[in-house]
């Protein structure tokens, strides 16, 4: 992603959002504009704005992620086994396997969740308020992370899910295995997270006016034994209350417990990673209340086998879980739970 940042000048107060923002050089036409709000690429000092009617004001930071550069081709249908969990005439709950990226991109014009999802329900059954080159996709996981995420089928619904995102309804837990002793048991981490200076495939936690907030809640499982080759683990469940990107990768590595196998932001040691070769991190539970039928929506997911072993083998080593490990990890699908 491209990063945006602009400061609004005295004479452009009033301004609608949409115009503001395609009058500016970087940016994409008006109308490109108003779709990167409504997908919530837009944040008006901090926060997310899904408004394109909004009146900028002086003084106003306003930051834009812009999708990177690529061939506007169309998002070809490929026969990719999704793994569906939940589906009705509005939405899709799915489990995303590791290595498969959610849309094209540079470097991954096929082969992605888009492109399954296309050969599923066809083009014109998806929302496309984040672009035609994204149909479907309401919120992303990172191509090495696994588990629970949602697809829409029409635009409304794709923006009504976006929405509870927005309003931190949409509740998103996730599985990790950090490196070391957290000393807590639960706690929240709220900082800012913008692109890294120093390396521009990185996230970093920052203060700079124009970093997004972002929230994360933790609550420690079980906690394993340390050796002479690594530091021990925590085995943590993280709740999102908002979604910027690597989000819990940075927020856990700012506490110096970075997830374990996670090339990016970890030790980046065979040994110490379990001979894991992507991040422990997985989307184990959401729940949200329908958009359109207002029922209750609660799906789990079992960890998948590579983590699972990791676990598994280091079942010996257990230190004991806490009161939220012995209600949790015994939903995760592993051999001694």
């Amino acid at each position: 992603m491209a990063d945006i940042h602009i400061l609004v000048a005295d004479d452009c107060a009033g301004q609608r959002l949409d115009a503001y923002l395609g009058s500016n050089d970087g940016c994409p036409t008006r109308s490109a504009c108003a779709h990167l709000i409504e997908g919530g690429a837009v944040c008006v000092n901090g926060e997310t704005c899904l408004s394109k009617k909004y009146a900028v004001r002086a003084g106003d930071r306003i930051s834009v992620d812009l999708p990177e550069p690529h061939d506007p081709t169309d998002v070809i249908p490929e026969a990719i086994p999704l793994d569906i969990r939940y589906e009705d005439d509005y939405l899709i709950v799915l489990s995303k396997q590791r290595g498969l990226v959610c849309h094209p991109a540079h470097g991954h014009e096929s082969g992605t969740l888009a492109n399954a999802l296309v050969y599923h329900c066809g083009i014109d059954h998806l929302g496309t308020v984040q672009g035609e080159d994204r149909p479907g996709i309401v919120h992303r996981l990172d191509r090495d992370t696994s588990g629970l995420m949602l697809a829409a089928k029409d635009d409304d619904t794709q923006r009504a899910l976006q929405n509870l995102i927005r309003t931190r309804t949409f509740d998103r837990r996730y599985i990790t295995l950090v490196h070391g002793h957290i000393a807590m048991d639960e706690g929240t981490i709220n900082t800012g997270i913008a692109r890294s200076t120093r390396d521009r495939v990185k996230m970093a936690v920052s203060d700079d006016p124009f970093a997004r907030q972002a929230i994360t809640t933790f609550k420690v499982l079980e906690r394993f034994d340390s050796t002479r080759f690594d530091d021990g683990y925590t085995l943590v469940e993280c709740h999102l209350f908002t979604g910027r990107t690597h989000q819990i990768r940075v927020h856990m590595r700012h506490i110096n417990h970075a997830c374990v196998g996670d090339s990016l932001y970890g030790k980046c040691d065979a040994r110490a990673d379990q001979g894991l070769t992507r991040q422990f991190l997985h989307s184990w539970r959401v729940a949200f209340e329908h958009p359109v039928t207002g029922e209750r929506i609660e799906c789990r997911d079992e960890l998948p086998w590579d983590l699972a072993a990791v676990l598994d083998d280091l079942a010996p080593r257990s230190l004991g879980r806490t009161a939220a490990g012995d209600e949790i990890v015994p939903q995760l699908g592993l051999l001694e739970a």
